[in-house]
């Protein structure tokens, strides 16, 4: 009898109808032989409801309590989703991350999870119920309700995977897959069957939604599998697993992109040994995730510092930037909230020169103009204007002849 985590995202428990619909498919599972753990997200839309009824009352709200109220959205769909099964006759039973023992530091909307509690579950298993699990959430050791950030849902999956030793761990959501680069953008993107850890976390960290970036860290080092697929159809979608040889065939698997970034400059540091220490230390106080830092040599013994970060953080960064340029007599802050990030990701490119050289030259055929560069062993990624996204997207997955025919 095998033991398979099927995490379920918000667009599939939207509604009673997609909730029957799920619950049909994890009946089919069980009937398989299986025992089965259901892992869910609030219902599309609830976490952004929530956020804007938040906002409302606060233009910044205690962190605390913002994670007390975001996570009664997982409520609604783990006790909604055990009535279900009940009324199909699938005996079932919901727990939160309180009940159950998902331990998480104190970082309020970004808890990290530090350990599980999996007897209870294993106990209701064994007498024959679906465990059905509120994602997103945990709980620190001093009883306080945590939330995981956004596509926390993905880490409780997976995280829950590595604790009862899971034989499969699938995760169901309105996408078939991995693709080649947003089918929204390139028409031709083709799905990819399988893929490494290491490249679906450069995907990951270069914009695609598809995944949480934790969730694919923890099965790398767990040596779990991950299948992605769609909750409703059938159909084998992509599966991301250890590197193995067939993948290094392509040099460039996929276009990885995101427009939610933002660049802050402090200009006219002084140029002295521990000063970037000393700024990303108090950034990283905040809690604030830094992408890529460059350094620029000025004049006078002063520098300027430039790093990207996600635009959701991007109101502490510059309130921070701001404190430390003050702290150190630097002469200025520069922001801006108009970029955007593109990047190509393989395995292949470790052994392939040239690479970079053709992404640099495609963009610059494309009249797009490279602000920043940060380059890995597998990944090449240039921060743009946001307006260049889609085009860079669509230039870089033809000259890497990523694409399908189109009939």
């Amino acid at each position: 009898m095998a033991l398979i985590v099927q995490k379920y995202g918000g667009s599939s428990v939207a509604n009673a109808e997609k909730l029957k619909i799920v619950a049909k498919r994890v009946i089919d599972t069980v009937n398989e032989g299986n025992q089965v753990v259901v892992v869910l997200s609030a219902p599309a839309g609830m976490t952004d409801e929530l956020t804007r009824k938040a906002k409302e009352i606060s233009s910044n709200p205690c962190k605390r309590e913002m994670d007390v109220l975001l996570a009664t959205g997982e409520q609604i769909s783990i006790s909604l989703f055990s009535m279900a099964l009940k009324d199909m006759g699938q005996d079932a039973i919901s727990f939160t991350a309180y009940q159950i023992g998902i331990i998480t530091d104190t970082k309020h909307t970004k808890a990290k999870i530090q350990s599980i509690n999996s007897d209870k579950i294993k106990e209701q298993l064994n007498l024959g119920k679906v465990v059905v699990i509120a994602g997103f959430q945990g709980i620190t050791e001093n009883n306080d309700i945590t939330t995981l950030g956004r596509g926390g849902s993905d880490t409780t999956g997976v995280a829950l995977g590595a604790a009862l030793s899971a034989d499969e761990i699938e995760i169901c959501t309105d996408v078939d897959g991995i693709y080649t680069a947003d089918p929204r953008i390139v028409k031709n993107a083709r799905k990819i069957d399988n893929i490494s850890y290491e490249e679906m976390l450069e995907l990951a960290g270069s914009g695609s939604k598809v995944l949480h970036l934790r969730s694919i860290e923890i099965a790398a080092k767990y040596g779990l599998k991950i299948h992605l697929r769609t909750t409703f159809q059938k159909e084998k979608g992509t599966i991301v697993k250890e590197e193995d040889e067939t993948m290094e065939k392509s040099v460039v698997r996929g276009i990885g992109h995101s427009k939610n970034e933002a660049k802050i400059t402090i200009t006219g540091v002084p140029d002295e040994p521990g000063i970037a220490a000393k700024i990303f230390s108090e950034i990283s106080k905040e809690n604030v995730n830094v992408d890529i830092i460059i350094q620029n040599l000025g004049e006078q013994g002063k520098n300027d510092i430039s790093f990207t970060v996600p635009s959701s953080d991007f109101d502490r960064a510059r309130k921070v930037s701001l404190e430390i340029k003050n702290n150190l007599n630097a002469k200025e802050v520069i922001s801006n909230e108009s970029i955007g990030k593109v990047a190509i990701v393989g395995v292949g490119m470790k052994s392939n020169p040239g690479v970079a050289a053709t992404m640099f030259k495609t963009l610059a055929d494309a009249n797009i103009n490279i602000l920043m560069i940060s380059t890995s062993e597998i990944k090449v990624a240039c921060i743009i204007n946001a307006n260049d996204v889609d085009k860079a997207v669509e230039v870089l997955h033809k000259a890497f002849n990523l694409g399908k025919e189109i009939e």
